[in-house]
């Protein structure tokens, strides 16, 4: 028997259901719906309307009180949520003035942290998830992705990989899996050229058998993969049937050109990327997502958000949050802090944790408000959207529904 209700009534709907897919964007090329209400019928949008009109069909409302703007629900397209422990000490080691290199050579880094990951048990993995998906949720994200990548051995990135499928069916929050087993190379292999091999034999044929992820992800950086040691890895994993992904231009450039060689999805982090890095991704219709958390927490210049925008590109915002470079996990205070400092309209920056992030991810259900997609929207406490933001990340949602359900 399905189910049908209306819910409202809200003071704002912004549906970013009409906004171009790439390029700049003007606050005033929102549509922006007064006095709305949402009909939703198992978990999909049927209508948005005036909510005194949509009132008079009879059905079951959910009323919201006071003032509200209802956005689309958060997509946060570039996570490592999967992980055990912390490093606080790398954290302390670079505001005393060492360089991420510099952590790494002396036993930090990320191989701290797949020390930590390895010993954990998949339950405990699972156990520490949780909590986070938690916090996600109660900031409005209603998706999100979640790597791999700190285990780089067969047990522990299929472990990790599980963790995160049972921590999908554990809560409301929506997950999608990326094998980032490409994030550096372990201490067991000779060279980065034999693990990468090891990943393309043994592990990714795993991987697709129990379908623990459909993505595939490299860091390309120096002290992880160089891009001529990454490109034929990448090509015979999206010969594999894996989407391909690239985080690059952290700190050197190479990975964004890789990236638009090889026609990857995204393009992640883009720090360092330049003019000729953002024409590539523009010329072959891959994604920039940009991390400003892990500017943040190295302290390292912002990516050129305001450039990538300005050339056409489809700029999404994400959070990167791990346990060493990005471990606020703030994903909305970034995103504003980020407008701020690259002069973002209120639209692009909503845009690329809304609907342009649901293209990062192949997700064309959500990311709007609009009639067949999925009934995920977030409601804040005021009356104009453009409060979201101006709070920088202070203001939290009131409401959080997940396939129109009321989860917050």
């Amino acid at each position: 028997m399905s189910h049908r209700h209306l819910i409202g009534p809200f003071t704002e709907i912004v549906p970013f259901s009409s906004v171009k897919k790439e390029g700049p964007l003007l606050d005033r090329e929102l549509h922006i719906l007064k006095e709305g209400g949402i009909v939703v019928k198992d978990g999909v949008i049927e209508s948005i309307g005036p909510f005194s009109e949509l009132k008079k069909e009879g059905l079951k409302i959910e009323e919201v009180e006071g003032e509200s703007v209802l956005i689309p629900g958060l997509i946060d397209a570039h996570t490592h949520i999967c992980f055990a422990g912390n490093r606080a000490l790398d954290y302390a080691d670079r505001l005393s003035g060492a360089t991420y290199q510099d952590i790494s050579k002396r036993g930090g880094g990320i191989l701290y942290t797949v020390e930590k990951t390895r010993n954990a048990a998949e339950v405990e993995l699972v156990q520490t998830m949780l909590p986070r998906l938690s916090k996600m949720l109660s900031e409005g994200i209603t998706t999100c992705e979640v790597k791999s990548g700190y285990g780089l051995s067969e047990e522990c990135e299929l472990k990790m990989l599980r963790a995160i499928q049972k921590a999908r069916g554990l809560q409301p929050l929506q997950i999608v899996s990326t094998c980032l087993a490409a994030h550096t190379t372990p201490k067991e292999f000779a060279t980065p050229a034999l693990y990468l091999e090891w990943i393309l034999q043994e592990l990714l044929p795993k991987v697709k058998k129990e379908k623990l992820a459909a993505r595939v992800d490299i860091f390309v950086e120096k002290g992880a993969f160089s891009p001529i040691e990454a490109k034929p890895f990448l090509q015979r994993a999206g010969e594999l049937g894996f989407d391909l992904i690239v985080h690059g231009d952290q700190f050197s450039r190479g990975g964004a050109l890789l990236a638009a060689e090889v026609s990857a999805l995204s393009a992640d982090h883009l720090e360092v990327s330049e003019e000729e890095d953002f024409r590539a991704l523009k010329n072959n219709g891959v994604i920039p997502i940009m991390l400003p958390g892990a500017s943040f927490g190295l302290g390292i210049g912002l990516p050129k958000a305001r450039l990538a925008l300005d050339m056409g590109l489809p700029l999404v915002i994400a959070s990167d949050w791990n346990p060493g470079s990005a471990p606020m996990g703030y994903l909305l205070a970034q995103s504003a802090l980020l407008g701020a400092q690259q002069k973002l309209s209120m639209a692009e920056t909503l845009a690329a944790i809304t609907c342009r992030a649901a293209r990062a991810l192949k997700l064309s259900d959500r990311g709007e408000l609009s009639p067949q997609k999925r009934a995920d929207f977030i409601a804040y406490p005021c009356s104009d959207f453009r409060e979201i933001l101006y709070w920088q990340g202070g203001m939290k949602p009131k409401q959080v529904w997940i396939e129109g359900v009321a989860r917050l």
